[in-house]
């Protein structure tokens, strides 16, 4: 059995015992438990159901593992022969929940 969630503006698969990397959730600290309804698509034994654009009373339950940042970007901004140069960094947020349960 897996699921299709969304978080963060992005879309995931998940199933049981999966360790999945997503954006930072905010109030949410390591320890403990979120609940992503946000659920597009569950596919079982018994076949696939689609939601429109999510489904109703489907849930996916996961444990907050770990919090951190990744690594360092570097966003280098240049126009030739006119004196303009720009640089930025940016690190972005990320945490890492292992999947529990899907409840559909």
């Amino acid at each position: 059995m897996y699921a299709v969630i969304e978080t963060g503006g992005k879309q995931y698969r998940v199933e049981n015992g999966l360790l999945l990397d997503h954006e930072r959730i905010d109030g949410v600290e390591v320890g403990h438990t979120v609940t992503f309804d946000k659920v597009l698509l569950v596919v079982a034994e018994d076949g696939a159901r689609v939601g429109s654009p999510y489904l109703d009373g489907v849930t996916v339950k996961g444990e907050i593992r770990e919090e951190g940042r990744g690594d360092k970007i570097i966003i280098y901004k240049y126009k030739s022969k006119k004196g303009y140069r720009r640089k930025q960094g940016h690190r972005q947020c990320y945490m890492k929940t292992m999947i529990t349960a899907i409840e559909a």
